[in-house]
């Protein structure tokens, strides 16, 4: 089937959601908790072992206004790590509003759904199949 893994990176924690072209559904898959960037790339080289998905895609951050900042150049870095450590077609998805569309709770964690967001707003404007 046409897999697709997403992930919503950030420096602490990395969200990951899964997802198939055929269905175009997004589905909330993990949490990649690791201190160091081994374990996180070891956790990820798993997940992409297990599901084998035929591309990836990666949240862009950005501001309002569209521009980017710090935390875009570092999601845009992450993304070129993947492509170049997995050989899959990596597309970046502007993930400007998930967060206000998940309106999380004070210390609650929402990275996995995050990324669902991102790789169903892919799904809704980015894929042709």
């Amino acid at each position: 089937m046409s897999t697709v893994i997403a992930f919503d990176f950030g420096l602490r924690r990395i969200g990951v959601a899964v997802g198939n072209r055929l269905l175009k559904q997004a589905q909330p898959l993990a949490v990649i908790d690791a201190a160091t960037n081994d374990a996180k790339f070891s956790a990820i080289a798993a997940l992409v072992s297990e599901w084998q998905p035929e591309a990836v895609v990666v949240g862009l951050p950005l501001h309002p206004d569209g521009a980017e900042h710090e935390m875009s150049v570092r999601c845009r870095r992450f993304a070129n790590q993947m492509n170049g450590r997995f050989g899959l077609p990596t597309t970046l998805v502007d993930e400007r509003y998930t967060s206000v569309v998940l309106n999380p709770a004070r210390g609650e964690h929402v990275d996995s759904e995050a990324a669902a967001l991102i790789l169903q707003q892919y799904f809704d404007t980015h894929d042709p199949s």
